[in-house]
């Protein structure tokens, strides 16, 4: 080759269709959303037995605390529980809870969020019902309130 490119080109008159895919055990929408719903049920009626109203130690009680020891102070590499920011758990019938809560300061950046944050957590918990949330400031926080785990991690014991 004398430094010259050259392209082929080929006419034809059609191409062959390519196979259509088949297939043979499709369900149908109705099918595939009867067995969504199905499962939603059953995750959404789970209940969870309490041990007395209202009391610590009952299932729903329990399982609102591991909830909220999920929930951590962006500031702070410890959980709110384990913080001492929540005052209070109460468990009433129908799943009704209310949890008193307050934050390290006033002026605290999470401030707006955190009562939000703690009403959708305890909200999603099996058993739970209505969600209150009550964001106190009397008695004020301090490092005291914090568990012995949480003043381990801080360096404090």
């Amino acid at each position: 080759m004398n430094g010259e490119n050259k392209i082929l080109v080929e006419e034809v008159d059609g191409v062959e269709a390519p196979p259509k895919a088949r297939v043979d055990e499709a369900e149908t929408p109705r099918e595939t959303m009867e067995r969504k719903r199905d499962y939603l049920d059953g995750f959404l009626n789970q209940k969870l037995a309490t041990a007395a109203e209202g009391e610590p130690g009952g299932d729903i009680y329990e399982a609102v605390i591991d909830a909220l020891k999920e929930i951590f102070d962006p500031e702070i590499p410890v959980n709110i529980y384990d913080l001492g920011l929540i005052y209070g758990v109460d468990v009433a019938d129908g799943g009704h809870t209310i949890v008193t809560m307050t934050l390290t300061t006033p002026h605290c950046p999470v401030a707006e969020s955190m009562p939000a944050e703690v009403e959708l957590r305890v909200g999603a918990v099996p058993g739970v019902g209505d969600v209150e949330v009550n964001l106190v400031w009397d008695p004020p926080w301090d490092p005291a309130k914090m568990s012995d785990e949480a003043k381990l991690e801080l360096g404090m014991l």
